[in-house]
């Protein structure tokens, strides 16, 4: 095992700074997002592969993975027997396991061992390879790193599963796939400006009215112009009680 381990250690890792920590070697990692693209486009049925990721800055790395490629995710917290108690609610068969961290998601792993599934998983230089059939080296302790790598995973199975072409740019950015801490959202909230919608301002329409439509005539033009209905039915009725008395 130690063998082994400083064999992957000398494949993968470029040098070492001066300060301690290993600088990965980018073409090893390019080649690995390339075989596991390979592995994960092999799955006829998308939803048999399931993306883990225990650590907070995976989350919504594992659930925008799932989401634009259509595997299942767990999200936080895995329950112990998911992979082996058929009696759990939770119970899964998954053909492909996508881990984020073997040292954090080291459950899943072991009950993976137990049922022969295939295991990928990004590893760091201290991450433990046992039952990893394919590591992706790179950095899975940072934010940005994370998401960067499930991005560029993401891009490479929807390329080769023939859903966008190879030579357009990816429409969905990066961004969507990093994690973003509840207490800064809060923040930027605040600080946004509150838009307020302008209050509508009603016209003066009674000054408008008085302007545009002509003043009425008065009640003295009706009278004089009506004529004098009265006299001319009694004129009438007595005209008729004349005749008859003669």
């Amino acid at each position: 095992k130690r063998q082994y381990q400083r064999r992957v250690h000398g494949d993968y890792i470029w040098k070492r700074r001066a300060d301690g920590p290993h600088i990965m070697n980018l073409s090893k990692t390019w080649e690995k997002l390339m075989l596991a693209a390979r592995i994960i486009t092999a799955i006829e049925n998308p939803q048999d592969v399931v993306c883990i990721s225990a650590r907070p800055y995976g989350q919504r790395a594992v659930l925008k993975f799932s989401q634009y490629t259509g595997s299942q995710c767990i999200a936080g917290r895995f329950t112990p027997g998911t992979f082996t108690n058929q009696i759990t609610k939770q119970f899964k068969e998954p053909r492909l396991l996508i881990i984020t961290d073997p040292r954090v998601d080291s459950q899943a792993i072991k009950e993976a061992s137990y049922v022969n599934i295939p295991v990928i998983s990004f590893c760091d230089s201290d991450s433990p390879l046992d039952y990893v059939d394919c590591a992706i080296p790179g950095n899975n302790k940072a934010k940005l790193s994370i998401g960067l790598l499930y991005w560029l995973l993401a891009r490479e199975v929807l390329r080769m599963r023939g859903t966008i072409d190879r030579d357009a740019p990816w429409d969905v950015p990066v961004d969507l796939f990093f994690y973003r801490d509840p207490e800064e959202l809060e923040k930027q909230e605040e600080a946004a400006p509150v838009y307020e919608e302008p209050t509508p301002t009603v016209p003066a329409v009674v000054e408008t009215f008085e302007q545009v439509v002509p003043p009425i005539p008065e009640a003295e033009g009706w009278d004089n112009t009506a004529p004098n209905t009265t006299a001319g039915w009694e004129g009438a009725a007595a005209s008729t009680t004349t005749s008859w008395n003669n």
